[in-house]
């Protein structure tokens, strides 16, 4: 069986201002531990209109309207920089406002935890509806709403979770159950908005690049949320859930975990599934974080910045046989953080690159392009993290330089040739290897690329379980235009030991006749 290939991506921003203040988790501390807080008087000040992050040229980038290269072109900060002919749609998918995706939200629910108020329904009709995703069935589904009232004693009184738009109590997400905190209403939206995002994420997957949603067997979800109950807490599984409303009826599926690395866990293990011929076509797809929203927007604020946190991300990825076209995933050719390896940044990061170069005899200079941590610098210096991918090409010229691969005096072209300027919103997993894996498409197809690195970072300490690291890392390369075909990989040497065996057996018979 030969390699799996990358056959296609769909990327998505879903622009949702209210959720900042409502549901970030920096802003929903900050209301708790200080609720005449400054900071949180000042923040309504401080967003974006739906129009301001369209015209973001990172925001363009990740919707594949704006190449890498073309992003690095546009001169840093990319704040107040208007891109000319941006689009809320793109080659991979789309940048969706506020008020379609509170519908989306209502179209995810299936045991009626969502409720939205009867005016603002009739807008939330009006505007899906123009959405060319949208069905009748589901504008059905959207019902009449309720009256305010309902809404505002669902909140005041059975601490459901307040839905807002435009500062305007909108709708609410009920509590699942009396008692279960992980069925609380805090949770529940939580894992609705994962929901709905992974949901747009798979649609746009699905119509972006003409796949059947018939010939998906397997799904995979790789978030950091998590849904459950009080008998098995994170249990599962949104893989399904996303699945039955993408139209994939033919698949199962599961979810995998792995903090900010689990998108490259994910596409290690869906190009395994296919290899093997377990399965034929593998969706990964991971929705987006309401918790990761406005995460640094104490920074921003204080430095007279819109938040730059505020869209929510996902994305979408089809693995599948090979084709003889799309970029193979060299699943020989995998770089792990071992449990022994070491958590500094230098020994995760050596660890991840050396291993998998080694492997396949290669020289660092043999990637042509790593995608490590492609978080937006816009949202991370002024927060004091620096350019995060700048540093983590710094550090794979280091072991280039190490490795006597590169000359000292090489380390800024190397960053230059085989790095690239962060665009991906800061949702933990989103930024971490997979957003470049579209483009990756093209530039080992019809571009000039043969080799790319996707590397996927994780902080495992997050979890309060161990003080880990972890990290895993794949090389795809450009495919030698030979399809699989039945009985491909079987050596010489093993097709003389079948003859050889045959051989023996037959005189065997003739022994015993």
């Amino acid at each position: 069986m030969s390699y799996a290939v990358l056959k296609a991506a769909g990327y998505v921003l879903v622009h949702t201002p209210d959720m900042i203040l409502q549901n970030g988790t920096t802003q929903t501390v900050e209301r708790a531990a200080n609720p005449e807080s400054e900071y949180l008087k000042k923040v309504p000040e401080h967003l974006r209109t739906f129009e301001e992050v369209v015209n973001y040229a990172p925001n363009q980038t990740y919707i594949g309207n704006l190449t890498p290269e073309a992003l690095g072109k546009f001169e840093k900060p990319w704040v107040g920089v208007d891109v000319p002919g941006s689009s809320r749609n793109g080659k991979f998918g789309e940048i969706m406002p506020q008020v379609e995706f509170i519908a989306m939200l209502k179209l995810s629910d299936v045991f009626d935890l969502v409720k939205l108020e009867k005016g603002f329904t009739e807008v939330a009709k009006s505007e899906y509806g123009k959405h060319p995703l949208a069905t009748a069935e589901e504008l059905g589904k959207l019902g009449e709403g309720d009256a305010l009232s309902v809404i505002e004693e669902l909140v005041n009184v059975h601490h459901a979770e307040a839905i807002y738009h435009d500062g305007k109590l909108v709708g609410c997400v009920k509590k699942a159950h009396d008692v279960d905190p992980n069925l609380n209403a805090h949770v529940m939206f939580e894992n609705l908005v994962v929901k709905a995002s992974g949901i747009l994420a798979f649609r746009n997957l699905i119509a972006k690049n003409n796949i059947d949603p018939l010939s998906i067997d397997y799904v995979i979800e790789c978030s950091e949320e998590a849904c459950g109950d009080m008998n098995q807490r994170g249990g599962g599984n949104f893989a399904k859930s996303i699945a039955e409303m993408g139209g994939a009826v033919n698949s199962t599926g599961a979810d995998l975990r792995g903090f900010c690395a689990a998108p490259t866990h994910a596409l290690i293990t869906a190009a395994s599934l296919v290899k093997a011929g377990t399965y034929k076509n593998v969706v990964i797809v991971a929705g987006g974080a309401t918790a990761k929203l406005g995460m640094n927007g104490k920074d921003h604020v204080k430095k007279g910045l819109p938040i730059l946190e505020d869209a929510l991300g996902g994305f979408a990825l089809l693995i599948s046989e090979n084709d003889g076209v799309s970029p193979v995933l060299r699943t020989d050719l995998v770089g792990k953080h071992n449990v022994g390896t070491g958590s500094s940044p230098q020994a995760v990061i050596t660890a991840l690159i050396s291993s998998p170069l080694d492997k396949g005899n290669l020289k660092v200079t043999d990637i042509d392009k790593y995608s490590v941590e492609m978080q937006n610098p816009d949202i991370t210096k002024p927060a004091g993290a620096g350019d995060v991918p700048e540093a983590n090409y710094k550090m794979i010229a280091a072991i280039g330089v190490k490795r006597g691969e590169l000359e000292r005096t090489q380390l800024g072209e190397f960053v230059e040739k085989h790095g690239m300027n962060g665009w991906a919103p800061t949702q933990g997993h989103i930024p971490s290897g997979v957003p470049y894996a579209g483009f990756a498409i093209d530039d080992l197809t019809t571009g000039s690329l043969n080799r790319a690195m996707i590397v996927g970072k994780g902080s495992l300490f997050l979890g309060r379980m161990t003080n880990l690291f972890d990290g895993v890392s794949i090389v795809v390369e450009r495919n030698s235009g030979e399809a699989a075909s039945e009985g491909a990989g079987v050596s010489k040497e093993e097709i003389n030991n079948m003859i050889a065996e045959a051989m023996r057996g037959f005189a065997a018979h003739l022994l015993n006749a």
